[in-house]
């Protein structure tokens, strides 16, 4: 249940990391700096990295 509640949190958080990316390219196009879409993008990989972490987990918690 854990695993499952925690791959749930992780991709809320790819969705809320994507719209934080969609902001620093807004703000970077009306003048701001790229260090915002560098670290969107971080923010995104790192993200996407913790959602594959746990999908993992799950997929091998069930054939355990």
């Amino acid at each position: 249940m854990i695993d499952r509640t925690s791959a749930l949190i992780s991709a809320g958080g790819v969705l809320v990391s994507m719209l934080l990316l969609g902001v620093a390219v807004r703000e970077y196009l009306s003048g701001a700096s790229a260090l915002w879409i560098a670290a969107g993008a971080a923010l995104v990989l790192i993200t996407v990295y913790t959602l594959v972490r746990d999908v993992r987990r799950l997929r091998t918690a069930r054939t355990s």
